[in-house]
């Protein structure tokens, strides 16, 4: 049985004549949940929902609770501007309050790098930690040559503003380019982008903010949870060399690496993928 609620941290009141965007507090949270067994949170990527795992869930829901958050922002959740990763921290922290914990948590491109945010900053709250192609930091920077260059990214928040349902289809095109079975994955893709609604162009542009802000170099080696990092081998989004780096600077951390594999390894390669994760989290 899935259990399907929006989440509501109470806040106070917004001054008058605000932004009804801008919330003080935590808006809500649109959480969904089936199984049983000790939680496991699943974090989605830029643009998406939850809904994306729904393939997997059923794998996991045998032996745990399986709590599918979609993020500030995207799906079915409140907007949250202006974005952070704390903001969007104790957003979810406090949406799932009463699942208990500590909490296995999954993470997925973006919801890989507040997954390490909330590694690094709530070390109780989380007992264990997969990274799914996820990197410290999605634009190239002083030291970080494994990533797009920063003017590649503005170039692409101005086509989201232009034209952004396109530029959303470009972008999962450029998720499973290379990989194995990519059309089947782009399909799926492409069926779910906005079966949770639409994201607004707010809330797009504070998440691409967040994106070309995001450094999480000095936060992986604050986190202290055991932790297994996968990646595709022909990811140009999220790329390995950044993953090897992160299974590296990760105290506790193991790298897999998904041949065939580009963007969304938990779609193309979904067998091996719960397989790893499976082992990774009954370890122990």
């Amino acid at each position: 049985m899935t259990d399907v609620r929006d989440r509501v941290t109470p806040t106070p009141q917004a001054p008058a004549g605000a932004d009804r965007a801008v919330r003080v507090g935590a808006p809500a949270v649109h959480v969904e949940v089936s199984g049983a067994g000790r939680p496991l949170v699943l974090l989605h990527g830029f643009a998406m929902h939850g809904g994306l795992f729904a393939t997997i869930v059923p794998a996991f829901s045998s032996t745990h609770r399986v709590v599918v958050p979609d993020l500030p922002g995207h799906g079915r959740s409140a907007p949250m501007i202006p974005l952070s990763l704390e903001r969007a921290v104790v957003a979810l922290d406090d949406a799932l309050a009463d699942e208990g914990g500590p909490l296995d948590v999954v993470g997925w491109s973006l919801g890989g790098a507040l997954a390490m945010h909330w590694a690094a900053t709530r070390p109780t709250r989380v007992r264990k930690l997969v990274l799914v192609a996820t990197t410290p930091s999605f634009v190239a920077r002083d030291g970080w040559p494994h990533a797009m260059a920063d003017d590649t990214l503005r170039r692409f928040g101005d086509e989201l503003r232009a034209s952004y349902r396109l530029t959303l289809q470009r972008f999962l095109a450029l998720q499973t380019h290379g990989s194995e079975g990519g059309r089947a994955t782009l399909a799926t893709l492409r069926r779910s982008l906005f079966a949770h609604g639409e994201p607004t162009p707010a809330a797009l542009a504070a998440t691409l903010a967040l994106l070309r802000e995001l450094d999480l170099r000095d936060a992986a080696r604050a986190v202290r949870v055991p932790t297994r990092v996968i990646a595709g081998d022909r990811d140009t989004i999220a790329r390995p060399q950044a993953a090897a780096w992160l299974a590296g600077a990760l105290p506790h951390a193991r790298l897999t690496v998904v041949a065939g594999a580009a963007h969304a390894p938990f779609l193309s390669h979904a067998d091996a993928f719960v397989a790893d994760v499976a082992a990774f989290l009954d370890a122990g």
